[in-house]
Protein backbone atom coordinates (compact mmCIF):
# COMPACT_ATOMS: atom_id res chain seq x y z
CA UNK A 1 0.00 0.00 0.00
CA UNK A 2 1.44 3.52 -1.45
CA UNK A 3 0.36 5.96 1.59
CA UNK A 4 1.05 9.82 1.43
CA UNK A 5 0.19 11.36 4.57
CA UNK A 6 -0.43 15.08 4.59
CA UNK A 7 -1.91 17.70 6.96
CA UNK A 8 -0.97 15.93 9.68
CA UNK A 9 -0.35 16.08 12.76
CA UNK A 10 -3.73 17.87 13.20
CA UNK A 11 -6.08 17.16 10.23
CA UNK A 12 -4.24 14.20 8.98
CA UNK A 13 -5.29 12.51 5.46
CA UNK A 14 -4.06 9.67 4.19
CA UNK A 15 -3.81 9.25 -0.07
CA UNK A 16 -3.43 5.73 -1.23
CA UNK A 17 -1.98 5.41 -4.31
CA UNK A 18 -3.77 2.09 -6.02
CA UNK A 19 -1.54 0.86 -9.41
CA UNK A 20 -2.93 -0.63 -12.16
CA UNK A 21 -4.96 -4.16 -11.20
CA UNK A 22 -4.42 -3.41 -7.45
CA UNK A 23 -6.89 -2.36 -4.49
CA UNK A 24 -7.43 -1.14 -1.41
CA UNK A 25 -10.12 -1.63 1.42
CA UNK A 26 -11.08 0.85 3.59
CA UNK A 27 -12.91 1.32 6.32
CA UNK A 28 -16.82 2.59 5.64
CA UNK A 29 -17.62 6.27 5.83
CA UNK A 30 -13.56 6.87 5.65
CA UNK A 31 -13.06 7.93 1.76
CA UNK A 32 -12.70 11.20 1.70
CA UNK A 33 -12.03 11.52 -2.62
CA UNK A 34 -10.66 9.50 -5.49
CA UNK A 35 -9.14 10.20 -8.18
CA UNK A 36 -8.44 8.67 -11.45
CA UNK A 37 -9.74 4.95 -12.20
CA UNK A 38 -11.43 3.80 -9.19
CA UNK A 39 -14.27 1.32 -8.56
CA UNK A 40 -16.11 1.06 -5.19
CA UNK A 41 -17.83 -2.77 -3.90
CA UNK A 42 -18.97 -2.69 -0.58
CA UNK A 43 -19.62 -6.16 1.36
CA UNK A 44 -19.21 -7.70 4.92
CA UNK A 45 -15.64 -9.16 3.39
CA UNK A 46 -15.83 -12.82 4.95
CA UNK A 47 -19.64 -13.11 5.38
CA UNK A 48 -21.99 -11.86 8.29
CA UNK A 49 -20.51 -13.11 11.23
CA UNK A 50 -17.07 -11.22 10.18
CA UNK A 51 -18.96 -7.85 9.52
CA UNK A 52 -20.82 -8.30 12.79
CA UNK A 53 -18.56 -9.11 14.86
CA UNK A 54 -16.40 -5.63 13.48
CA UNK A 55 -18.95 -4.28 14.10
CA UNK A 56 -19.14 -5.28 17.78
CA UNK A 57 -15.34 -3.55 17.60
CA UNK A 58 -16.60 -0.23 16.90
CA UNK A 59 -16.02 -0.26 13.20
CA UNK A 60 -18.67 -0.99 10.43
CA UNK A 61 -20.92 -3.49 9.57
CA UNK A 62 -19.08 -3.01 6.29
CA UNK A 63 -15.68 -2.35 4.35
CA UNK A 64 -15.33 -0.43 0.99
CA UNK A 65 -13.34 -2.31 -1.54
CA UNK A 66 -11.44 0.44 -4.21
CA UNK A 67 -10.13 -1.36 -7.52
CA UNK A 68 -8.51 0.43 -10.40
CA UNK A 69 -7.67 -1.04 -13.84
CA UNK A 70 -5.30 1.85 -14.99
CA UNK A 71 -4.28 2.94 -11.68
CA UNK A 72 -5.36 5.90 -9.30
CA UNK A 73 -5.69 7.41 -5.84
CA UNK A 74 -8.13 7.49 -3.01
CA UNK A 75 -8.03 9.28 -0.29
CA UNK A 76 -9.32 8.51 3.67
CA UNK A 77 -9.46 10.52 6.60
CA UNK A 78 -10.87 9.94 9.92
CA UNK A 79 -13.78 11.20 12.25
CA UNK A 80 -11.87 13.07 14.93
CA UNK A 81 -9.08 15.48 13.94
CA UNK A 82 -5.82 14.22 14.44
CA UNK A 83 -2.79 12.41 13.11
CA UNK A 84 -2.03 8.71 10.79
CA UNK A 85 0.71 5.92 11.15
CA UNK A 86 1.47 3.73 7.93
CA UNK A 87 2.24 0.23 9.76
CA UNK A 88 3.74 -3.29 8.70
CA UNK A 89 2.67 -6.69 9.60
CA UNK A 90 5.05 -9.23 8.57
CA UNK A 91 2.52 -12.56 8.75
CA UNK A 92 4.32 -13.59 11.95
CA UNK A 93 2.19 -11.95 14.54
CA UNK A 94 -1.58 -10.14 15.21
CA UNK A 95 -2.01 -6.07 15.72
CA UNK A 96 -4.71 -5.17 18.03
CA UNK A 97 -6.41 -1.73 17.51
CA UNK A 98 -8.72 0.39 19.36
CA UNK A 99 -12.19 0.49 18.14
CA UNK A 100 -12.42 3.54 15.54
CA UNK A 101 -8.41 3.42 15.08
CA UNK A 102 -8.27 1.54 11.84
CA UNK A 103 -8.74 3.24 8.38
CA UNK A 104 -7.50 1.25 5.56
CA UNK A 105 -5.42 -1.44 4.52
CA UNK A 106 -4.10 -3.65 2.25
CA UNK A 107 -6.65 -6.43 1.21
CA UNK A 108 -3.87 -9.33 2.43
CA UNK A 109 -5.26 -8.13 6.04
CA UNK A 110 -7.48 -9.80 7.92
CA UNK A 111 -9.62 -7.37 10.26
CA UNK A 112 -11.29 -9.27 12.75
CA UNK A 113 -12.03 -8.72 16.29
CA UNK A 114 -11.07 -10.19 20.01
CA UNK A 115 -12.72 -10.66 22.84
CA UNK A 116 -11.05 -8.11 25.50
CA UNK A 117 -13.15 -9.85 28.60
CA UNK A 118 -12.67 -7.80 31.79
CA UNK A 119 -9.84 -6.19 30.83
CA UNK A 120 -11.14 -3.85 28.00
CA UNK A 121 -14.04 -3.56 29.60
CA UNK A 122 -12.81 -1.72 32.80
CA UNK A 123 -10.59 -0.17 30.44
CA UNK A 124 -13.45 2.04 28.64
CA UNK A 125 -12.59 0.62 25.27
CA UNK A 126 -15.30 -1.57 24.59
CA UNK A 127 -15.17 -5.41 24.89
CA UNK A 128 -13.87 -5.60 21.73
CA UNK A 129 -10.72 -4.74 19.91
CA UNK A 130 -9.77 -5.48 16.47
CA UNK A 131 -7.20 -7.84 15.29
CA UNK A 132 -5.52 -7.26 12.13
CA UNK A 133 -3.49 -10.49 10.78
CA UNK A 134 -1.60 -11.48 8.04
CA UNK A 135 1.45 -9.57 5.90
CA UNK A 136 0.81 -5.99 4.53
CA UNK A 137 0.30 -2.35 5.17
CA UNK A 138 -2.20 -0.74 7.79
CA UNK A 139 -3.63 2.96 7.91
CA UNK A 140 -4.03 3.65 11.82
CA UNK A 141 -5.47 6.76 12.69
CA UNK A 142 -5.75 8.66 16.25
CA UNK A 143 -7.75 11.60 17.70
CA UNK A 144 -4.56 13.90 17.90
CA UNK A 145 -1.15 13.61 17.08
CA UNK A 146 0.31 9.52 17.27
CA UNK A 147 3.37 8.29 18.71
CA UNK A 148 5.16 4.88 18.26
CA UNK A 149 7.34 3.29 20.68
CA UNK A 150 9.13 0.17 20.62
CA UNK A 151 9.43 -2.00 24.50
CA UNK A 152 12.40 -4.48 24.36
CA UNK A 153 11.76 -7.73 26.58
CA UNK A 154 10.37 -6.73 29.68
CA UNK A 155 10.10 -2.95 29.36
CA UNK A 156 7.10 -1.67 30.54
CA UNK A 157 4.81 1.78 29.07
CA UNK A 158 2.13 3.14 31.08
CA UNK A 159 -0.42 5.15 29.06
CA UNK A 160 -3.96 6.90 30.31
CA UNK A 161 -6.70 4.13 28.89
CA UNK A 162 -7.78 6.82 26.53
CA UNK A 163 -4.66 7.37 24.83
CA UNK A 164 -3.87 3.96 23.55
CA UNK A 165 -4.50 2.96 19.70
CA UNK A 166 -3.07 0.04 18.94
CA UNK A 167 -0.25 -2.90 20.34
CA UNK A 168 1.29 -5.83 18.63
CA UNK A 169 -0.02 -8.94 20.11
CA UNK A 170 3.47 -9.70 21.71
CA UNK A 171 2.98 -7.12 24.20
CA UNK A 172 1.91 -8.58 27.49
CA UNK A 173 -1.32 -5.28 28.67
CA UNK A 174 -3.13 -5.09 32.21
CA UNK A 175 -5.30 -2.47 33.34
CA UNK A 176 -5.12 -0.99 36.98
CA UNK A 177 -6.02 2.24 38.71
CA UNK A 178 -3.56 5.30 38.36
CA UNK A 179 -3.28 5.54 42.51
CA UNK A 180 -5.46 5.03 45.00
CA UNK A 181 -8.95 5.05 45.03
CA UNK A 182 -8.63 8.93 46.39
CA UNK A 183 -6.40 9.65 43.47
CA UNK A 184 -8.62 8.16 41.01
CA UNK A 185 -11.67 9.59 42.21
CA UNK A 186 -10.52 13.17 43.10
CA UNK A 187 -7.27 13.63 41.08
CA UNK A 188 -8.48 13.42 37.92
CA UNK A 189 -6.62 10.55 36.77
CA UNK A 190 -8.78 7.30 36.36
CA UNK A 191 -7.68 3.63 34.66
CA UNK A 192 -3.96 2.90 33.09
CA UNK A 193 -2.99 0.63 31.17
CA UNK A 194 0.00 -0.94 31.49
CA UNK A 195 2.13 -2.69 28.34
CA UNK A 196 5.33 -4.72 28.82
CA UNK A 197 7.28 -5.56 25.74
CA UNK A 198 8.69 -7.16 23.46
CA UNK A 199 6.52 -5.25 20.55
CA UNK A 200 5.46 -1.92 19.29
CA UNK A 201 2.75 0.30 20.97
CA UNK A 202 0.82 3.37 19.54
CA UNK A 203 -0.68 6.45 22.05
CA UNK A 204 -2.69 9.16 20.87
CA UNK A 205 -1.90 12.19 22.36
CA UNK A 206 -5.34 13.00 23.11
CA UNK A 207 -8.60 11.39 24.67
CA UNK A 208 -11.86 11.19 22.71
CA UNK A 209 -13.47 9.84 26.13
CA UNK A 210 -12.18 13.18 27.27
CA UNK A 211 -13.51 15.07 24.89
CA UNK A 212 -17.00 13.52 25.33
CA UNK A 213 -16.93 14.36 29.02
CA UNK A 214 -16.45 17.80 28.25
CA UNK A 215 -18.63 18.33 25.93
CA UNK A 216 -21.07 17.07 28.64
CA UNK A 217 -20.19 19.02 31.06
CA UNK A 218 -20.34 22.73 28.76
CA UNK A 219 -23.45 21.19 27.11
CA UNK A 220 -25.47 19.82 29.76
CA UNK A 221 -28.47 17.36 28.75
CA UNK A 222 -31.65 17.96 30.32
CA UNK A 223 -34.61 15.45 30.67
CA UNK A 224 -38.05 16.10 29.75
Amino acid sequence: MDVTINAGPAFAMGTITVPPGGSVRVEAGAMAMTRGDISIETSTRGGFMSGLKRSLGGESFFVNDFHSGSGGQVGVAATLPGDMAEVTLDGSGALLVQSGSWIASDPSIQVDSKWGGGKSFFSGEGLILLRCTGAGELLLASYGAIQAFELAPGETLTLDTGHVVAFDDSVQFSVRKAGSWKSTLLGGEGLVTDFTGPGRVWLQTRSSNDLIEWIKKVNPQRNN
